[in-house]
């Protein structure tokens, strides 16, 4: 990489300023720009937080912009205004900078767009942009070269082949520039896959993760040639990866093949309604390695999916969502029963959440020691929204009927009697 000929040029003749006052003018010409920019940048935050303009508009490229822009306006003012004394050489130098800085943080700011949703990218994106400007800064000035022939001397040897500390750097630069781009298109290809209506769900999420595991695996086998790496030398890694699936990486692995084995199998869908290992929710995540079981509670358990595998799992939406809710009820022999049933079946009805095809059904369970055991079985279609708030409706509206009426819900009862004592033998008898 060459440096740019005009800028090295620039610099020689920023070094012949050294002594003159007119490059301390500039210096504190340049600091009350980038100051005078950082103000009015923090301002503009400020202002839209408050008017919440940043919730309502994704302007985040344009708070981002604001600072070099500000700075580079400002800085070529300063420009003009030096001209009529000297030529602000240390000026010149700082144009093409704040130009390089408001570009990439626009590009790394669309990166957010591209690899949507990405948390990481979000959580890095000021280090990523500054790794990169400083990158473009030290080849702007010149020193790019001499920095890379220094990383290139500090070297050692494996075997045949000779690693320095630039060849590092050099893959992991083509990996993590692979690695993007393998992300972008597996997003790409993943969109009209997910939306394909004539696959099944479980098809269609095996099918993005395994393209995209693929790309990945394709962009690293890419870049470490192209970085200047043998990647013969990775056999030896494999053998003791391999190694380690056998011994330590067994259980993680046999996770990642579960997982597959789930979402090819269809056993398991998303918002299945299942009880494992005495859990119970619906399937709100699969993933390749373990299976988000979001309870009634709101609670989310993450479960290994070798244990979905090895463990009994009973899916309540399998084949069917229709679930059976049993409710039972006592009342007193003294009590109508025909008005009893009739009353714990009119409270089923009233409620939107059970089906009235299969129809609700109330049947005489047992003839008990307090009372007659009735039983309502029910059935619903959304077993995700729990059992508990309809079995608490419709008690309380049988509760509320049985007083209307007069039916008598009975509480155990025992009667005691008494037996008078024997008499006590008189004496001398």
């Amino acid at each position: 990489m060459k440096p740019n000929p005009h800028i090295h040029s620039l610099l020689l003749d920023l070094l012949s300023d050294v002594g003159n006052p007119i490059l301390l003018w500039q210096l504190l010409a340049l600091g009350l720009c980038l100051a005078a920019a950082w103000a009015l940048a923090y301002l503009v935050n400020r202002r839209l937080r408050v008017s919440g303009l940043a919730a309502r508009f994704d302007i985040g490229g344009v708070r981002r912009m604001v600072f070099p822009l500000t700075a580079l306006l400002l800085v070529t003012v300063g420009k003009a205004v030096f001209r009529h004394w000297h030529v602000p050489h240390l000026l010149n130098i700082a144009v093409p900078l704040l130009v390089s800085l408001a570009i990439i943080r626009l590009v790394v700011y669309m990166m957010r767009f591209i690899f949507a949703p990405s948390g990481w990218l979000q959580t890095s994106e000021r280090l990523l942009a500054a790794l990169v400007w400083i990158g473009v800064a030290l080849h702007i000035t010149g020193f790019l070269p001499d920095i890379v022939r220094l990383l290139d001397e500090l070297s050692f040897d494996i075997g045949v082949q000779r690693v320095s500390v630039l060849l590092i750097l050099q893959g992991l630069i083509s990996i993590a520039v692979t690695f993007l781009a393998a992300l972008w298109l597996g997003r790409v290809l993943e969109s009209p896959i997910m939306h394909a209506e004539g696959l099944d769900m479980n098809l269609r999420v095996v099918l993005a993760k395994f393209i995209r595991a693929a790309l990945i695996v394709l962009g690293i086998m890419i870049a470490l040639p192209a970085a200047g790496i043998d990647i013969t030398v990775l056999s030896v890694f494999g053998g003791a990866l391999g190694v380690g699936l056998g011994f330590g990486l067994q259980k993680i692995a046999s996770n990642y093949v579960s997982g597959f084995i789930i979402l090819l199998d269809k056993s398991i869908h998303l918002d299945d309604v299942i009880t494992v290992d005495s859990r119970y929710g619906a399937v709100s995540r699969l993933t390749a390695r373990y299976t988000v079981l979001k309870g009634l509670d709101g609670t989310e358990s993450i479960i290994p999916n070798d244990t979905l595998i090895t463990s009994t799992v009973i899916n309540h939406s399998y084949s069917d969502r229709n679930v059976l809710v049993k409710i039972p009820v006592q009342v007193s022999y003294q009590s109508p029963l025909e008005s009893a049933m009739e009353i714990m079946l009119q409270a089923a009805l009233h409620q939107p959440r059970v089906l009235r095809d299969p129809a609700p059904r109330v049947y005489l369970a047992a003839f008990a020691d307090n009372g007659i055991n009735l039983e309502m079985s029910v059935w619903i279609s959304d077993p995700e929204q729990g059992q508990m708030s309809l079995r608490s409706d419709i008690n309380l509206e049988i509760w509320r009927e049985f007083r209307k009426q007069g039916i008598e819900i009975p509480y155990p009862q025992r009667d005691i009697r008494i037996l008078a004592a024997p008499a006590a033998p008189q004496q001398g008898s």
